[in-house]
């Protein structure tokens, strides 16, 4: 899978998700795309909502929210116009992140918000966990036949099978399914990151993770459970406030979590039993058969004059039990290595 000239094979895919940690301040939010692609990440991403797009202006109970987030007791509609991003900035915001250097895509929200990202050619799409049963707008992104990124925070099997379903039913293959907590900030205990490899192999896509916890422990974990995404919130400066700074990074924990999981993208490696050069050298330190004591020729070997011992220049320990009660061809002196013409 591909992202622009980003091929995931090679890498992992290292998301800064802006969402709301812009304080409505266009400056903020172009210093927090040069933020995140000095921090490291391969992409930021945006959201593109207006809050009469993703909800409606109405007071009574079923729009307030209770969910046990840190958003409780708020209304909807004013949270999210508290947060989203204003969509005359897209097109400044996606040229600005080209031309340093950044993918800039973002998550929409109903179908007028992919027509605005469609005209800003973004190069991948986002759906969020909570629009992940919106089976007709994963369809008419998807029909955009660019990747598409699912977080399955909210998601049973089903769920997740029908999203799939949907992308290849309109001929998209580019699928990415990101394993997610939705709670906000998320407990470490809840990661369940074991799951990461299961998506991939029940639904043959590329997976990762999307991460709410505190802290860096659980998206480097995930590298060894094979993420080839990981996406984090970002926040240039947490006195900036907004709905989403508790649980974001800052630019140096960002990219202190980036310098983390490239280290352990390199420890991962490959499945390898080959001996290399250095490992054929060191070697030489394992244990071998000595001679420890004077031995004439003709004489019996014994545990008492030849051992397993370091380095490892002799005959392999696995012949000792085979070598005792046989003689000696020559004459051998202490601490020589034990050799087959050395034996009767």
């Amino acid at each position: 899978m591909k992202i622009g000239n980003f091929n995931l094979n090679d890498n992992i895919f290292i998301i800064a998700e802006m969402s709301a940690n812009h304080g409505k301040n266009i400056k903020i939010a172009l210093d927090t795309i040069y933020a995140a692609k000095e921090s490291g990440a391969n992409a930021i991403k945006i959201q593109t909502y207006t809050p009469d797009t993703i909800t409606i202006n109405c007071s009574n109970e079923y729009f307030k929210l209770k969910q046990g987030t840190i958003w409780d007791g708020k209304n909807l509609y004013e949270l999210y116009k508290e947060a989203y991003t204003p969509w005359e900035w897209h097109d400044e915001l996606k040229k600005y992140a080209d031309s340093i250097g950044i993918i800039l895509f973002s998550t929409p929200f109903d179908n007028s918000a992919v027509d605005l990202l469609e005209s800003i050619n973004v190069l991948a799409y986002k759906i969020a966990s909570f629009e992940i049963t919106d089976i007709p707008l994963i369809k008419y992104v998807a029909s955009k036949q660019k990747p598409i990124i699912i977080s399955t925070g909210i998601a049973n099997l089903d769920d997740i099978q029908n999203a799939v379903d949907t992308c290849r039913g309109v001929g998209n293959n580019n699928i990415a399914l990101l394993k997610c907590t939705s709670a906000y900030p998320a407990k470490i205990e809840d990661a369940n990151l074991k799951t990461i490899q299961n998506l991939k192999e029940t639904f043959n896509v590329v997976s990762g993770l999307s991460d709410h916890t505190l802290g860096i422990t659980v998206p480097i974990v995930s590298v060894a459970m094979g993420a080839r995404i990981i996406e984090k919130h970002f926040i240039l400066d947490k006195s900036i406030g907004g709905p989403d700074s508790s649980f974001s990074l800052n630019k140096d924990e960002f990219k202190l979590m980036v310098n983390s999981v490239r280290e352990a993208e390199k420890s991962v490696g490959e499945i390898d039993y080959k001996l290399t050069e250095q490992k054929l050298k060191s070697r030489e330190l394992s244990r071998s058969l000595f001679v420890v004591k004077d031995i004439k020729k003709g004489e019996i070997f014994t545990k008492d004059n030849i051992r397993s011992i370091r380095p490892g220049y002799g005959l392999p320990p696995k012949y000792y039990d085979e070598i005792i009660g046989k003689r000696a061809a020559n004459d051998i002196n202490r601490g020589l290595p034990l050799k087959w013409s050395d034996i009767i």
